[in-house]
């Protein structure tokens, strides 16, 4: 196996491995040294990732499961709150959607509502933050969150509610003055 093949291989993925731990963590330098870590397993099953045509969903499993290890070993308990449910009147629960008006991002590239929204998940408490990215951008069901998590269903969706909201003010507060969101 050529050092450039493993070079090259790296490179191709290593803004998708990078991204995914740092919006799991929060946490730029975290992140590097987890895709380090990814890419050095990467390197000890390069043979088999060399030709396979699912290397990148493996890199992010990887990334994933290594950022979810880093906050559940180094970090401090997370602070859970009370679960909180908003009961509807017919007796279920209510989930609140931020939608945001057509003209939000009006003026921003890709490359800057990625930055944007990345700066604001960054400023999300862990218990929030991670829950919101395993759904929304690595679209795991809600069960698979709670179980990876080892927390409960109704604190999955509570958490991902919470952070929504958090986010929607974030942004709001972060947000160019001549739009309107309102959340």
């Amino acid at each position: 196996m050529p050092p450039a093949d493993f070079t090259v291989f790296m490179h191709n993925y290593q803004d998708m491995v990078y991204a995914t731990a740092v919006r799991l963590t929060g946490n730029p330098t975290t992140a590097e040294d987890i895709a380090q870590e990814v890419f050095l397993k990467a390197y000890a099953h390069f043979e088999n990732l060399r030709t396979s045509p699912t290397a990148g969903g493996w890199l992010k499993t990887v990334a994933t499961n290594l950022s979810l290890n880093h906050l559940q070993r180094y970090r401090q308990r997370w602070r859970f709150f009370s679960e909180l449910v908003r009961p509807t009147r017919e007796g279920g629960e209510e989930a609140i959607e931020f939608a945001a008006p057509e003209t939000f991002f009006v003026g921003l590239d890709t490359a800057e509502r990625r930055a944007w929204v990345e700066r604001a998940l960054a400023q999300l408490p862990d218990h929030q933050r991670v829950p919101l990215v395993l759904y929304h951008f690595d679209d795991l069901p809600y069960e698979s969150i709670a179980q990876q998590l080892r927390i409960s269903l109704s604190k999955v969706k509570t958490d991902i509610l919470r952070a929504r909201e958090a986010l929607a003010k974030i942004l709001l507060r972060s947000g160019r003055p001549h739009e309107h969101f309102q959340p």
